[in-house]
Parts: C-alpha cells; structure tokens; sequence
C-alpha cells in the first residue's frame, strides 16, 4: 500500500467520511507516524502539506489500542505516539462565558459538552473526545491559560472549568 493510492482513494470522499461504518480487510502498515506533538511524518519525513493531513487524518480509526487509516476497500495501520490530536487552542463563544470553543492542531473546531468532555487519562493527561472513539491532548499551553478560568468545585476538592451546562475537573487541589 502506498500514501499515493491511498491519497488518490480518500480524495473523492466526503469532509467527514463514516469510517466506523467501513469493515474493509486489513492491507498491512505503512510508515506513518503522529507524534506526540501532533506532528506526522512518513518515512521519516515530516508532511509539509497541511490540506493533505487533514484528508488523512478525516479517516482514521481506532480499534482497541490501534489506529488505521480506513476506506471503504482498505485498513492501513499506522503508529500514534500519544493521541492523534492536539487542543492548540480555545475561546469562550460570548460574553457570558458559558460555552467554550475547542479547536485542534488540524482546525477541528467544536463545543466543549457532553459529546466532548473533558476527561484526564490514567497517565494524568488532559484529553477531549474530537470524534467517534478518537482524543486531542490538551496543550500545555492551553491547561495554563484554563487554569486561569478555573473555579474551585463545589467541595474545594478540584479545580472546574464549565461548559454547555457541564463541569469538568481540570485536577485535584
């Protein structure tokens, strides 16, 4: 399987294709790595093309503890160091400050809610649910500046942020 067929398959696809309803045979790896930083890189070599990234990156799936790359004929398994995106940046949506706006490293942008937590991972990572089964760390970057929004939660056990009506613990005091 090269990135080329594999390029040329995607390109005719929707934004958001329905991967988790495609059960295509696996065809193997390829040398597709994405950093921890959220960087990706083939053979070694970093993509240079955002456009391409984001194609790539609208088809993958995680199953268990691995991630492919999916069309409707082919399963490509390829390497995550950590999770495959990164909250980089964020904004309330009014005044009132009642709903915040998450956005990616690849210009996912949505509203953190229950279809988005907030939750911390079992190595004390802030992550968000982007889609499906799929999680953005949160940049470090990020935390700092939402700590700065925190409040103490209602029995002074953990720092809050609030959003869409929901709380989420950004640690413990």
């Amino acid at each position: 399987m090269s990135l080329d067929s594999l390029l040329a398959q995607l390109s005719s696809q929707s934004s958001m294709p329905p991967v988790e309803q495609w059960n295509p045979d696996y065809c193997g790896e390829i040398d597709l790595i994405i950093k921890k930083d959220g960087t990706w890189f083939y053979q070694g070599t970093p993509f240079k093309r955002m456009n391409m990234v984001k194609l790539f990156a609208s088809v993958i799936k995680k199953e268990a503890q691995d991630y492919f790359l999916v069309t409707p004929v082919e399963k490509i398994k390829i390497s995550v160091e950590h999770y495959p995106f990164v909250i980089t940046h964020w904004q309330w949506l009014d005044e009132n400050k009642q709903d915040m706006v998450l956005s990616t490293n690849l210009g996912d942008t949505f509203l953190l809610d229950a279809e988005h937590p907030l939750t911390i991972d079992n190595e004390d990572n802030l992550i968000v649910t982007v889609r499906r089964n799929l999680h953005a760390i949160v940049h470090r970057n990020v935390y700092y500046q939402w700590i700065e929004e925190a409040k103490t939660s209602q029995d002074n056990t953990s720092l809050v942020i609030h959003s869409n009506g929901q709380s989420f613990v950004l640690g413990q005091l």
